[in-house]
């Protein structure tokens, strides 16, 4: 087959688009900001002709949008899911503060540039791009935007893996991996809310009557993050912590959320151990666990690695170099992987920074990824 020329696809488009998303904050939290991006992932797919359904979010989060889009044969065979998110972790002020969006050489900063509306962007411009040039792909299109990727999905999972049975691969446009390696599987990921319960009193008067909740969780949080086994690639994080009322009072609550990663299911029942061991008191204070969110582990199973076959092969025919692997760092392909469906993750830009203020994506790296994604999208059969 005769892939499309690079000369059609529009670095500077990309560009914009992604720039006028990234303008949006859209910490999950803040549903408006999350839901005025998916008003713009709205009008983008009915721009290329989808047939589009909004769902109304759940659980305060933002909405879904689903956009679909006929193959060669119709509509009535399982398809190709394109599965992106348009939350990010940036609080609202990232963009009048310490991450604008701005340009500087080869990079694009922004608040979600690189994790993941570039992703997102480009596989939109993917679909036009092949639109724009006459070719319909073989197996029905659907793109899926979900609003609370970055909390664990609670409110879009049941949506993810009731759309995805429908289909035979899924794709994830998430960042790149250093190496130009995409996502063949990734190690599962829980969240855990650790709370520590103490006895109020005057701070001032009569510390000595409190039991300091604060105090308490000061010394889990070292236990806790301690626990870390690099070699064995188990992390325990506290990402999030919560205490105390007045300054003058003797905290009598105190909360953490504790994110942890290991590469197989028996590295998560360990840690999960691990944690409930905790719970108990101490110096009179009560400690209580709370397991959250889990994704499960995407192993890069049969299906999967026979996709990425097809994708390297597609690469290699369009000049770029494909590698793979299993990470860490979660994304909603865990759970398409975990159902056992082909899943290619891992498909977006190239960049660094993630989650920080130095998030940037690499501008050379838009049209060559695009036309991956292109590929793909046109030939899987």
């Amino acid at each position: 087959m005769t892939h499309i020329a690079q000369t059609a696809f529009d670095a500077e488009e990309i560009i914009a688009g992604i720039e006028s998303w990234a303008a949006i904050e859209s910490p999950t939290t803040h549903t408006p900001g999350v839901n005025a991006v998916m008003d713009l992932a709205v009008a983008d797919m009915k721009d290329l002709g989808a047939d589009v359904e909004r769902l109304p979010g759940l659980d305060g989060y933002g909405d879904v949008v689903v956009a679909r889009f006929e193959g060669q044969e119709g509509t009535n065979q399982p398809g190709i899911l394109v599965l992106s998110h348009l939350d990010t972790v940036h609080p609202l002020g990232t963009l009048d503060g310490p991450l604008p969006v701005s340009r500087d050489g080869d990079k694009l900063f922004g608040p979600g540039v690189f994790d993941m509306k570039g992703g997102a962007r480009i596989a939109a411009h993917a679909m036009r791009t092949l639109l724009k040039d006459g070719r319909r792909p073989r197996l029905p299109v659907t793109f899926m935007f979900t609003p609370d990727e970055e909390v664990g999905s609670p409110s879009s999972r049941e949506r993810i893996e009731a759309e995805a049975r429908n289909h035979a691969y899924v794709l994830v446009p998430e960042p790149l991996k250093p190496g130009d390696k995409v996502v063949t599987g990734r190690h599962p990921v829980m969240r855990f809310m650790v709370s520590t319960h103490g006895k109020p009193s005057h701070a001032g008067l009569h510390k000595d009557h409190g039991k300091s909740a604060i105090h308490v969780m000061a010394r889990l949080i070292d236990q806790i993050e301690g626990m870390t086994d690099f070699e064995r690639a188990h992390t325990y994080s506290v990402g999030v912590i919560e205490g105390g009322t007045f300054v003058n009072v003797v905290p009598i609550l105190c909360q953490a959320q504790v994110l942890c990663v290991a590469p197989d299911d028996e590295g998560c029942e360990e840690i999960t151990r691990n944690l409930m061991a905790l719970e108990g008191e101490d110096a009179g204070v009560r400690i209580a666990v709370q397991p959250g969110v889990v994704r499960p582990v995407f192993p890069p199973h049969p299906g999967t690695l026979a996709l990425f076959d097809k994708a390297a092969r597609l690469a290699k025919e369009i000049g770029i170099g494909l590698d793979h692997g299993q990470f860490g760092g979660g994304s909603d392909g865990n759970f398409t992987g975990a159902l056992g469906l082909s899943t290619l993750d891992g498909l977006g830009v190239a960049g660094a920074g993630g989650h920080t203020h130095e998030e940037h994506l690499l501008i050379s790296s838009l049209i060559p990824r695009c036309r991956l994604l292109a590929g793909l999208i046109e030939t899987l059969d």
